[in-house]
């Protein structure tokens, strides 16, 4: 198993410290698991490692580490919507499941201190696993972040810094200290462990329903879940127990939309946008380090994207809360964003929405 470089294809050993590719590319892992076959899930254990038999573990170190993440319910929302609790995690949010695997492979390569940027859920999740297996941990934020996250990353004994600007600025500054002080980049967007541990999302979707929902909505700002989403649909159809890939549609702030913009184009490089405040804070990314990977993904699906309407956000989060469901803002973006299609494209049945992230975590 090795890293290959997107763009040179030079492959280097997973043991490597570089977070990237001296040529500038992200790196890939090479891993082809075996075919997917529900027999090979380990009833016996309750979080994301039951699919370990397709996943890229090194050693054991997923016992020590692993919270109990995974396994989130699917529940119907409606007639036509079906809705993945995928807040009913260890940190309240989905970024578990990447969190889990990524630092698995820290632990298995001797990683002892790592820095992260995020927007909050990620840098959460990270600082919860890197306290559960003793690595230390500096997570970067950008201002406007919600309180409630930085208390809850600085509660798992991380170091918060919080950057002016925007979500990019952020992670420019969290970077800047890889570069200059030889950090461990434990970072969603780069490092390939994380989409491992994301594609298990599909893996419980099969093994709870026996099937994949004709439309699946999808989150779409530096393509964490997307990638992984894409990634395990890709497995099932080789292994032939899906024979199609569903409709995915991708969601997008109108505030900051660089993939739709860039698909309207024709374009294989997402369109250089300058994000303006919205309270889809988690997708508001304008500089998507991966956007030529989800570029290729969309145009080989003819995957969707959308943009949530803005001022329509906080009805879709009060629609969802009448109804038992309390997600923050970014969440309730994806059903407003549904919401939408459905105006443009009319009645639009058996949808899977992911609920990416707990109310109390955006209450502002």
């Amino acid at each position: 198993m090795k890293y290959i470089c997107s763009k040179c294809t030079e492959s280097v050993a997973v043991t490597t410290r570089k977070a990237k590719c001296d040529c500038g590319g992200l790196w890939k892992l090479d891993y082809k698991p075996q075919k997917f076959d529900l027999s090979l899930v380990d009833q016996d254990t309750w979080s994301i490692f039951r699919y370990r038999a397709f996943m890229p573990l090194e050693g054991e170190y997923w016992r020590e580490i692993t919270l109990g993440e995974g396994m989130t319910p699917v529940i119907r929302f409606n007639e036509d919507v079906l809705l993945k609790m995928d807040y009913f995690m260890p940190t309240l949010s989905f970024k578990d499941r990447g969190a889990a695997v990524l630092m698995a492979h820290c632990k298995a390569i001797g990683v002892n201190s790592v820095v992260q940027d995020s927007s909050g859920n990620a840098g959460n999740s990270v600082a919860a696993y890197c306290a559960k297996i003793g690595i230390d941990c500096e997570i970067f934020v950008p201002e406007g972040t919600s309180s409630k996250k930085i208390d809850m990353i600085k509660s798992h004994n991380a170091r918060v810094n919080v950057v002016p600007g925007t979500r990019d600025n952020c992670a420019d500054a969290c970077r800047a200290k890889v570069d200059t002080e030889g950090k461990y980049y434990a970072n969603h967007v780069y490092n390939p462990f994380f989409y491992e541990g994301t594609k298990t999302y599909i893996y419980e979707v099969y093994e709870q329903l026996h099937r994949i929902p004709a439309n699946i909505f999808v989150p779409l700002g530096n393509g964490t879940l997307f990638i992984g989403i894409v990634k395990a649909l890709e497995e099932l159809l080789e292994s032939a127990v899906i024979d199609k890939m569903p409709h995915i549609v991708a969601v997008q702030s109108e505030n900051c939309d660089p993939f739709i913009k860039a698909v309207l184009a024709g374009a294989k490089h997402p369109t250089s946008v300058t994000p303006t405040p919205t309270m889809a804070e988690g997708i508001a990314i304008g500089v998507p380090m991966r956007g030529e990977e989800i570029l290729e993904y969309t145009y080989k699906y003819n995957i969707a994207i959308i943009a949530a309407p803005e001022n329509r956000i906080m009805e879709a989060r009060m629609a969802l809360a009448a109804k038992g469901v309390y997600c923050e803002h970014t969440t309730a973006a994806t059903y407003a964003a549904y919401l939408k299609y459905c105006e443009l494209n009319g009645k639009t049945a058996d949808c899977l929405l992911p609920m990416c992230g707990a109310g109390l975590k955006s209450d502002h």
